[in-house]
């Protein structure tokens, strides 16, 4: 079963030394260790640290990005009724 997280959770993860968790869909990604892969650079998932990312997210990628990297990167789902 999936990790599940509060908003307060996210937030507290807003940095890469705090794991750098986003929000896409209220699924909750772990995106610290991947600042250095990402192609548009790690300064926008700084941007989007402890926040929900998913309008940023989809305006740039589809689904197949989720394919490719979801499984990796996700840690847990974000509480339902929680919300940033």
């Amino acid at each position: 079963m999936s990790k599940q997280f509060s908003a307060n959770d996210v937030k507290e993860h807003a940095t890469v030394d705090k794991g750098l968790y986003i929000i896409i869909d209220s699924a909750v990604y772990e995106m610290g260790g991947f600042v250095d892969e990402h192609p548009g650079g790690a300064k926008i998932l700084k941007r989007v640290g402890g926040k929900d990312a998913s309008k940023q997210f989809w305006k740039y990628h589809n689904e197949s990005v989720l394919k490719k990297y979801g499984d990796r990167l996700k840690v847990g789902t974000l509480k339902e009724g929680a919300k940033l």
